[in-house]
């Protein structure tokens, strides 16, 4: 029912320290920061705090939702491609803006929405390219959040205005809004492997909930926060900073956005990184087996690193420690455990707290740490991990949306009607790709269904024919974005470049890999792409 969002942003700020002072009450050993040292900010700011800079949307007029204005003067497309903009001073020499985009393409005299930006202006102006536009995946992660973590090299700053953007329905956008955060707790500690009647009516009964909420708490934004219509915003914010041609980094769903804009404006694209793929010609369920086989390939490789320390909590053999994990899931659905949060620590809060260190090697000790205590009786340790996963914070506030957007978005794109039986009949595949987390992704497909709208617009040439090299980045052993995707949507592009990481965790650029770095910064500051196939 939960699909795992695709995002670097989670795992970036965790391995930047900011689980420090939780984590010396819970005896981690160290902070999980990289010791890849890269230029850029050198404290990163905490994304629970939105960045300084233009509280309200400009001026509209008429009774109207929070977030929705009647836009800027004039008509048709036109009016949002000329508008003016005013980047502010926001703090630390970035500079903050507030852009108009049409609610519906279709009907783009009729109501407006707002997309929040986040400059931080090239170090060497004179010596400027462009604007290099960023996301950092999900859907539904912030772009303002992820100019503080994306830990770019100096000369890529140097070269390049860094732009940061929440897209349509996120963050400090225009919102989608579906439930209360006392509803998100009880959503995401629900079982989330139903194997009883009574388990699977429940399933279905937060489901609906859950979905109601969104109609009506988003209102018409929910029919309108598609990937396509994010990729033509995107448009929108190249001509308002008065660029010719679009740059732009994407990071795991990043990549399907980055992709989706080559396809709509294949001759406006000027240089693209889209690194940890996400195939977006891939059915839904086949990107749920996938990424299914791509969480075990990163349980398998993170077990095989915790065994041969010669001190993993689970045992002395991979196979026997990856039984180990299968029987404390087992227990946790009958029996969870205690924390000092006073919330227990359920089989469905377990499932994202093994999940997230899998996305990088550098938290695989808190992995470790965490399953010592889950082992002895304490759940603290994963509950930290799966509110980190989910952008809950300590008081119970979900610090953003992400996971109300990824419904919206995921189900607008690639719309799933799975009855309960089809699930079912279909469980064997989830099992085989995965005997640890195939018991829950089994029922990732039912997650669309009854969405209450629906998208009509066709899905774009992927190709993207007559755009420049566009450079996709795979990395053998990501979880979320398994490496088959990038070796796909670099064949699928007509100008794709795969360039390949051998090595764990998701995404490559600014993961320790020094091949990988140079050539991406190489690529972005000089326009030279890697040789087609480059493995590092």
């Amino acid at each position: 029912m939960r699909r795992l969002r695709r995002t670097r942003l989670a795992v970036a700020a965790l391995a930047a320290g900011l689980l420090t002072s939780c984590a010396s009450a819970q005896n981690i050993a160290g902070d999980g920061a990289s010791t890849h040292s890269r230029s850029g900010p050198s404290t990163p700011a905490s994304p629970t705090a939105p960045p300084p800079g233009p509280t309200t949307p400009p001026a509209s007029g008429g009774n109207l939702p929070a977030g929705f204005g009647k836009g800027p003067s004039g008509s048709g497309l036109d009016r949002f491609y000329n508008q003016q903009v005013s980047w502010t001073d926001c703090g630390g020499g970035d500079r903050c803006a507030s852009i108009w985009v049409p609610l519906d393409y279709a009907h783009p005299n009729r109501e407006a929405i707002t997309i929040k930006a986040k400059m931080q202006p090239a170090s060497d102006p004179a010596h400027k390219v462009g604007t290099l536009f960023i996301n950092p995946g999900g859907p539904g992660e912030s772009g303002i959040d992820y100019l503080s973590f994306i830990n770019l090299d100096d000369t890529v700053t140097r070269s390049y205005d860094v732009v940061g953007f929440d897209p349509r329905g996120v963050g400090q956008s225009t919102p989608v809004h579906c439930v209360s955060n006392r509803f998100l707790d009880r959503y995401l500690a629900a079982d989330p492997s139903p194997d009883t009647p009574g388990e699977v009516h429940t399933m279905e009964r937060l489901w609906t909930q859950f979905t109601r909420g969104c109609e009506a708490g988003a209102g018409p934004l929910l029919a309108h926060v598609s990937t396509i219509e994010a990729a033509r915003d995107m448009d929108i914010l190249r001509a308002v900073v008065k660029d010719p041609t679009f740059n732009y980094y994407g990071a795991s769903y990043g990549t399907y956005l980055g992709a989706t804009y080559a396809a709509l404006f294949p001759t406006k694209v000027h240089r693209m990184v889209l690194d940890g793929a996400v195939d977006p010609e891939a059915t839904a369920h086949a990107s749920e087996i996938n990424q299914t086989k791509g969480f075990q390939r990163a349980l398998t490789a993170y077990l095989t690193s915790c065994v041969g320390s010669g001190n993993c909590p689970l045992g002395n053999t991979v196979a026997g420690a990856q039984r180990r994990l299968i029987q404390l899931f087992s227990s946790l659905d009958s029996r969870p455990l205690p924390t000092t949060d006073g919330r227990p620590l359920t089989q469905g809060l377990a499932f994202f707290g093994v999940v997230l260190p899998l996305y990088s090697p550098t938290l695989w000790t808190y992995e470790t740490q965490a399953l010592q205590q889950a082992l002895s009786g304490s759940g603290d340790l994963f509950l930290l991990l799966s509110d980190q996963y989910a952008n809950r914070s300590p008081d119970g506030t979900y610090t953003s949306n992400a996971i109300q957007v990824q419904s919206a978005v995921s189900c607008l794109d690639q719309p799933q009607h799975e009855s309960v039986a089809q699930i079912e009949a279909g469980k064997a595949a989830f099992l085989k790709a995965s005997p640890v987390f195939g018991p829950v992704a089994m029922w990732f497909p039912y997650g669309c269904s009854n969405w209450p709208v629906k998208s009509p617009l066709p899905k774009p040439n992927y190709a993207a024919p007559g755009a420049p090299p566009i450079v996709v980045v795979g990395t053998t052993r990501d979880p979320a974005t398994p490496y088959e995707q990038s070796v796909r949507l670099a064949k699928e592009l007509d100008s794709g470049v795969l360039l390949s990481r051998n090595g764990d965790g998701h995404t490559a650029y600014s993961s320790g890999n020094v091949c990988i770095d140079q050539a991406v910064d190489n690529y972005l500051v000089k326009g030279t792409a890697p040789a087609k196939g480059t493995m590092c």
